[in-house]
């Protein structure tokens, strides 16, 4: 009887780590059409002259606005929406955060830019790993890290009335810190969601689940590569 309830658990074991793995590819695959799409649409705005209306024009504050009432209200109606409304959303919030992040392009050199991105690619890349592989649980660091990011943000909002290049500094290093870790946690996090059965739930919350996953990887990675960005310089005259 040990024998079989042994065989039994392994078994199980390996359909929940399958599982997982499926969805985190669907998270992933998401999350890189959403980076993919975004990026599109930067270098076509910027190219196109439009990026320096965005940023001379109300239009800049606007977008950022809807930005941040789109991610809230995915977060918080995730579950009541539909699963296609929530896909639509998250394809449009990359859309209207492609047109902001153009404006990068009036800043910074190409090739600042494109450093900063392989930069953010390959820590985020390790970082997920370390999330999968991991057997720590990491829920303590990401309840530390997002008490980080609140700093982080208000910290940043001081320093709009300060103007301290100081403070500037440490709110970009602290920043890359934070978003490292919460890459870590949030990668463990929907592996768990991955294991605990979401893909037997169906193909509406299943979609919705790797939708919501995706926006939390997404955000990681913006976040980590503007802080980054603000390291490598490269500033246009």
């Amino acid at each position: 009887m040990e024998t079989k309830y042994a065989s039994t658990t392994a078994v199980n074991a390996r359909a929940r780590q399958e599982a997982s793995t499926i969805f985190l590819a669907k998270v992933f695959n998401w999350m890189a059409g959403g980076l993919a799409l975004t990026g599109i649409v930067a270098w076509f705005t910027a190219n196109s002259g439009l990026a320096m209306k965005i940023a001379t024009s109300p239009a800049f504050i606007i977008l950022i606005l809807a930005e941040l009432g789109m991610v809230f209200y995915l977060s918080a109606r995730i579950e009541k929406i539909q699963a296609g409304t929530a896909t639509g959303l998250f394809m449009a919030y990359a859309v209207m955060n492609g047109l902001t992040l153009s404006t990068i392009f009036l800043a910074y050199t190409r090739a600042s830019i494109g450093g900063a991105f392989l930069t953010t690619a390959g820590m985020f890349g390790a970082m997920s790993v370390y999330g999968m592989v991991t057997k720590k649980d990491l829920s303590g660091m990401g309840s530390f890290m997002f008490m980080g990011l609140i700093g982080i943000i208000i910290a940043s909002v001081v320093n709009i009335f300060l103007g301290s290049s100081t403070l500037y500094w440490a709110i970009s290093g602290i920043g890359v810190i934070v978003f490292v870790g919460l890459t870590a946690y949030d990668v463990q996090k929907i592996k768990q969601i991955g294991e605990q059965g979401i893909m037997q739930q169906g193909g509406d919350v299943v979609q919705k689940g790797a939708i919501i996953g995706a926006l939390a990887l997404y955000l990681d990675f913006i976040n980590l590569f503007l802080m980054l960005l603000r390291f490598f310089g490269g500033g246009r005259d």
